[in-house]
């Protein structure tokens, strides 16, 4: 006889779907699963059992060779009606499973022991079951082992369906940081351009160079999985990427950056460092059509766990009345490094170009041991 619908039918199948499991490929992960339930058990057959409107669907099976059955058949769907666990020791003295053709065939299922697997409020899923084709009984220690594996096909059900829910989440704050970076940056750009005196258009230039750099930033951070620390390396080549499209006729940017993790606060303000630095050449460097080198070199500093950065262009270097501890750079570049950087600024500047360099230490990962 084929099952009752569940009581809480739509809201057990809604609960399902949301796992979104069905019809998914094999994962070892379930497989071994269904494998250790058979061994433990002395099982000819195992499965991790999800019961659908008008199927069952195995995620993972030891011994049938198939990936679904139809409910009519279905011995699981009337295990969901029932407690946690249920055994038959003989299906053909169960009245439930007196015309079913899985029992009553040659070789019949005779032996029948399923753990529901249940979600968190409540409602029945499936079952890890575990049949034969004689009758038999469970130990009290392969009951036990029996409930206790289908917990963990659960554990993994809820892992996935919480990474997947993350998953989702991330793409939809992605979309609106992005397009509220790009509003912005276009918002601050107009003004930019709008702007009467040196000194509110310098300002608006340093709040765009600072929007770039969180926005490429946050372009790395959407495909990493580490959500607090990126790689610098692949941090600058993205921006080296979009500073070569804007460099002037003859002038040439070469950035050579070591592969190293580091927090996204001081990826920022070393992304901003480079980027004024090079708007800068570009900007002043290079007078007349000149032609040149704009060398961007992040490495590892003198002392351990430390990083170097030195920006230099091969331009006509600052004015001889400029102050050489801050000129031609602005004051945002003194305040990043002294905030998020702890260092000093280091600058040099000759008829041979300009150089600014300075080395800090890598924060460490929150929570790590000093």
């Amino acid at each position: 006889m084929e099952a009752l619908k569940h009581p809480n039918q739509a809201a057990r199948l809604e609960r399902l779907r949301s796992y979104d499991i069905l019809d998914t490929p094999r994962d070892s992960d379930f497989d071994d699963i269904a494998l250790l339930a058979s061994q433990i058990c002395g099982t000819a057959i195992s499965v991790v059992n999800l019961i659908d409107a008008d199927r069952q669907w195995f995620k993972a099976e030891v011994g049938l060779g198939v990936r679904e059955t139809p409910l009519e058949t279905s011995i699981c769907s009337h295990v969901i009606l029932e407690e946690e666990f249920v055994e038959i020791p003989d299906t053909l003295e169960d009245p439930r499973m007196a015309n079913n053709p899985l029992c009553t065939g040659d070789p019949g299922l005779r032996f029948y022991a399923g753990a529901l697997l249940k979600s968190d409020d409540g409602l029945p899923l499936g079952t890890l079951c575990v049949l034969d084709y004689a009758p038999r009984i469970l130990t009290p220690h392969q009951r036990d082992a029996l409930r206790v594996l289908s917990r963990q096909v659960m554990a993994q059900m809820d892992m996935r369906r919480a990474l997947n829910a993350n998953k989702l989440l991330r793409q939809e704050i992605d979309h609106r940081v992005k397009n509220s970076l790009q509003s912005l940056s276009s918002l601050v750009g107009i003004q930019e351009r709008r702007a009467a005196g040196n000194e509110a258009r310098k300002a608006l230039q340093t709040v765009h160079s600072r929007i770039e750099a969180v926005s490429r930033l946050h372009s790395q951070l959407y495909r990493t999985d580490d959500h607090l620390r990126i790689n610098l390396k692949t941090y600058l080549e993205e921006m080296r990427q979009n500073m070569t499209a804007m460099a002037p006729h003859g002038v040439h940017l070469v950035m050579n950056a070591a592969s190293c993790a580091v927090p996204t606060g001081q990826a920022v303000a070393v992304g901003t460092l480079v980027n004024e630095f090079v708007a800068n050449s570009y900007k002043h460097a290079f007078p007349d059509g000149m032609g040149g080198t704009i060398t961007i070199r992040i490495g590892h500093g003198q002392e351990p766990g430390t990083l170097r950065v030195s920006c230099s262009d091969t331009g006509v270097g600052l004015p001889a009345e400029a102050d050489p501890a801050r000129g031609g750079l602005g004051t945002l570049i003194a305040q990043v490094i002294g905030a998020e950087l702890n260092s000093e600024l280091e600058v040099s500047s000759s008829s041979a170009g300009l150089t600014v360099e300075l080395e800090f230490v890598i924060e460490a990962p929150t929570g790590a041991r000093a």
